[in-house]
């Protein structure tokens, strides 16, 4: 088929060139051929292939013969032409094209070929996504003569070439409306002109109402909402069928009455956001909020689906789908935002008057009376945030609160199987605005949810109900709920079983709220909620969401439920974690871990049955969530699972918390004072918090570090803590030197020291060792000896990592051996060895590292530095000094 395509290519490749033949006969003939291959299916693509070829031979003119096929009556022939030129024009115009814009203007004024107008004008729509402010201002003068006349004759020009004609004035008026900003005057006398007899023919556009039967009439102008409402609701709102759902026009864009309604939205949210512009609205706020409330009614194709599929329905809600519905709520939000109180009091206002407009409709015995009252309340309560803020201001005349009380009771006296739309929306606003109502109205409907959650009601209602237990629950009188909780834990879990997707999240939501309200009642219901919970648990550990739901509602639970968690699924989050390289499955096994921790602490360890066994297999977890072959996106929460270790397991961690910590210290690069602040906002029994409990433990056992690997990854973490000079490192104070009692059954008494200085003596004693083993004969290539000449690069790119903005991430490779360090069984020095052989850490020359870190550190922060010093023994001292003095 390749071959087959070069052919022809090749076989019009000749043919063009033909043209070009002094022999009159040649030319004739190879004209001829163009003309007859243009009648057939595939000409276009060829010709775009063919103009698209960057490679063919400059003497050859096919940019000036695509142009004659622009007028070609086939349309798509004529459209796969036009992109063919713009293809070309991106590179070629204006510099290397100058005639485009004459021929493609030639051809727009020929009256006499309409199929040439379509296709200069379909080329001119597709070369003004590429306009800008150079070529915009040469082009407006000459162009908009051309395109006003096609718009304002439309006994010439039918509605597709005007509506044409107006995209290209939007595409080249959007440009001209950037520049503004920093060329006003130019943009201001390049416009002034044209702006009367523009606006002439947009209210010529605009004068007459939309017809239902036109489609093409909509795309051509964005009329008021008073002549387009009835027809929308005929059509989407009533049902009655839009027989142009889904019909588009040759661009490609979609004609339906939705669609058109939305761009009307976004018309009128453009104006509103402009502060200019907004003035034509401000004195019509009402009427404006009035008419957008009566589009936000549920149509009917929405009623089907979502009564067919509630997990849709919370879909589209949550998400914010692109609809009419979202469109409109999105232009009160902006009508609020630019005109403040006003325009909540106007809107306010027309809810009022839209229910009573649903009062009398009910009363006359209209089948639609509820999507008013329905669209009424949704559009309140996507405004709910600006509301409450306006009622706790008291800059508001508006009543809410009475008027949704007055909504809600009316609401609340018809059939919930007739209406469940409307019973969904009530129960979520009384969520929204659970603090404008009365204690008594929010208590009823409290019970009337925790009803509807156990009774036979369609499924939109219990996600309504849902959603107002999520919010009321945690504030319920729990007297009140004693009586109902174990009926709601059981028609909650009855619900679980039967959700699916986004209504999942909500029940899980539901649940949590639900423990949280009734603790005590949680214990006895244990039994029932547990294995749903688990199941769904394991069933969904690759869905981060809805995992994520289920363990936070197991992070509210009591020891027993915890209890029985584990007994069913810690051994399957273990093997998971160890096993798999998916990274979803990854991070919600840890996070579920890092759950049991927090919630069991040291009883986790007794509850396998064998305390050893347990431990070993959360540092295993460790060291799978540390190595270096697993993607940082899988290892996500390793941090937060570590930190819970040291917290509650802090005995059987102590001999790992310096080798873990300094791992994560090396992970957090470049960004080492945020795992600080990670470590500060983490609370410890028995401390300030847990960097405070961390460094303490970890300051203390440095000293007793063996292997040369250790004390690298270590040490080196312990200059990257200090380089960050973090508030809070000056706050702490650690142990310090021992001072020998002089009593001698008295035990030996230790100093205080700041952090800071404690860390400078760590690092220093690392020199002096160096040093010392050196000076005992130690190896020709020691270390200390390197320091003096060697090549430093790789001990630079770590020392300077933290304050070094240029500087990327290093690789995962140097935790290999830190991620197999706290396997207690592995004492073989030569295999330890082996591990760190390819470890760009293990390069590090360390008596290299140190010095050149001492220097900087002296250079950066000099007062510092001298006042750290003064806690050094005199060692210490002396050995800093060597370095500054080297």
């Amino acid at each position: 088929m390749e071959n087959m395509v070069d052919q022809d290519q090749q076989w019009l490749i000749n043919c063009l060139n033909a043209t070009l033949d002094i022999n009159h006969n040649v030319r004739s003939f190879a004209e001829a051929s163009l003309h007859q291959a243009s009648l057939q299916p595939g000409f276009g693509s060829a010709l775009a292939k063919v103009a698209a070829n960057r490679e063919l031979s400059s003497g050859l003119p096919i940019r000036g013969l695509l142009l004659l096929s622009l007028d070609d009556s086939h349309r798509k022939i004529c459209t796969a032409v036009s992109m063919a030129v713009a293809s070309i024009a991106h590179y070629d115009w204006p510099e290397d094209w100058p005639d485009l814009l004459p021929l493609l203007l030639k051809l727009i004024n020929d009256q006499t070929n309409m199929n040439g107008v379509h296709g200069a004008l379909r080329c001119l729509a597709l070369l003004s996504g590429d306009l800008d402010d150079t070529v915009v201002p040469k082009l407006v003068p000459v162009l908009f003569p051309c395109l006003h006349t096609i718009v304002s004759s439309p006994q010439i020009y039918d509605k597709i070439l005007r509506a044409k004609a107006l995209s290209i004035v939007h595409s080249c008026s959007s440009v001209l409306g950037v520049m503004s900003g920093v060329y006003k005057t130019e943009t201001s006398a390049l416009m002034s002109p044209m702006v009367q007899t523009w606006m002439e023919q947009f209210s010529i556009i605009l004068e007459h109402p939309v017809h239902s039967d036109d489609p093409d009439d909509w795309s051509i102008r964005m009329e008021t909402f008073v002549s387009s409402l009835r027809v929308y609701e005929q059509a989407s709102i009533e049902g009655a069928e839009d027989p142009y759902e889904g019909r588009y026009d040759s661009d490609g864009a979609e004609q339906s009455l939705e669609s058109f309604v939305i761009q009307l939205f976004e018309l009128l949210v453009t104006i509103v956001g402009s502060s200019k512009l907004v003035k034509a609205v401000a004195n019509n706020i009402k009427e404006l909020a009035y008419y957008t409330i009566a589009f936000l009614q549920i149509t009917e194709h929405q009623v089907h689906t979502w009564s067919l599929d509630a997990n849709q329905y919370v879909a589209d809600e949550d998400d914010n789908t692109y609809s009419c519905r979202v469109s409109g709520a999105l232009l009160l939000e902006e009508v609020v935002s630019s005109c403040g109180t006003e325009a909540i009091n106007a809107i306010v206002d027309a809810a009022k008057t839209q229910f009573v407009n649903s009062q009398q409709a009910k009363v006359t015995g209209s089948a639609a009376w509820w999507r008013i009252r329905e669209a009424i309340l949704f559009a309140l309560s996507s405004l709910s945030d600006q509301l409450l803020e306006a009622e706790v201001s008291g800059h508001t005349r508006a009543d809410l609160g009475n008027l949704l009380e007055q909504i809600i009771a009316e609401d609340m006296g018809s059939g919930v199987h007739e209406y469940p739309f409307l019973f969904a929306r009530v129960f979520s606003s009384i969520a929204k605005f659970s603090s404008m109502l009365s204690h008594g109205v929010v208590e009823h409907f409290l019970l009337a949810a925790i009803s509807a959650i156990g009774m036979d009601v369609p499924p939109l209602v219990k996600v309504g109900a849902c959603r107002a237990l999520c919010h009321l629950l945690p504030d319920a009188n729990k007297g009140m709920l004693q009586p109902h909780i174990m009926g709601l834990f059981s028609s909650l879990a009855n619900l679980l079983n039967q959700a699916s997707d986004e209504t999942m999240h909500l029940v899980l939501e539901t649940l949590q709220a639900a423990i949280g309200a009734g603790h005590e009642a949680s214990v006895s219901i244990e039994p029932v909620l547990s294995p749903i919970i688990l199941n769904m648990w394991v069933s969904h550990v690759s869905d981060p969401f809805i995992s994520i739901d289920a363990v936070e509602v197991l992070e509210n639970a009591p020891t027993d439920v915890v209890k029985a968690v584990y007994d069913t699924c810690f051994d399957s989050a273990i093997r998971i974690i160890l096993q798999t390289d998916d990274h979803s499955e990854l991070q919600n096994a840890t996070e579920c871990l890092a759950y049991f921790l927090s919630g069991a602490k040291q009883e986790v360890l007794a509850w396998g049955g064998d305390p050893g066994f347990t431990m070993r297999s959360l540092l295993d977890v460790a060291s799978r969530l540390l190595d270096p072959d697993l993607e940082s996106s899988g290892s996500l929460f390793v941090g937060s699972y570590i930190l819970q270790l040291i917290l509650h397991l802090p005995s059987q961690m102590a001999p790992h918390i310096k080798d873990l910590v300094a791992a994560l210290v090396h992970i957090s690069i470049p960004h080492v004072e945020q795992f600080i602040d990670l470590l500060i906002s983490v609370p410890a029994e028995g401390h300030d918090n847990s960097f405070v409990y961390v460094m303490s433990e970890w300051t203390k056992q440095q000293g007793e570090i063996q292997g040369s690997y250790q004390i690298k990854v270590t040490t080196t973490a312990l200059a990257l803590l200090l380089s960050t000079r973090h508030i809070e490192l000056g706050k702490i104070t650690v142990q310090g030197i021992t001072t020998r009692s002089k009593a001698k059954l008295a035990p030996d008494q230790w100093t205080s020291m700041s952090l800071p200085a404690k860390i400078l003596a760590l690092l220093t004693d690392a020199l002096i060792e160096i040093q010392e083993q050196v000076l005992g004969g130690g190896d020709e290539d020691s270390d200390w000896e390197e320091a003096q000449a060697g090549d430093a690069k790789a001990d630079q790119d770590l020392l300077y990592s933290v304050g070094d903005t240029s500087y990327s991430r290093p690789s995962y490779e140097y935790l290999d051996a830190m991620a197999k360090a706290i396997d207690e069984d592995e004492v073989d020095g030569d295999e330890d060895e082996s591990l760190h052989s390819a470890d760009p850490l293990n390069e590090i020359n360390l008596a290299n590292y140190l010095f050149d870190f001492i220097v900087k550190f002296s250079q950066t922060d000099r007062p510092l530095f001298d006042h750290l010093c003064q806690s050094l023994t005199k060692a210490q001292q002396n050995a800093v000094q060597m370095v500054l003095n080297r």
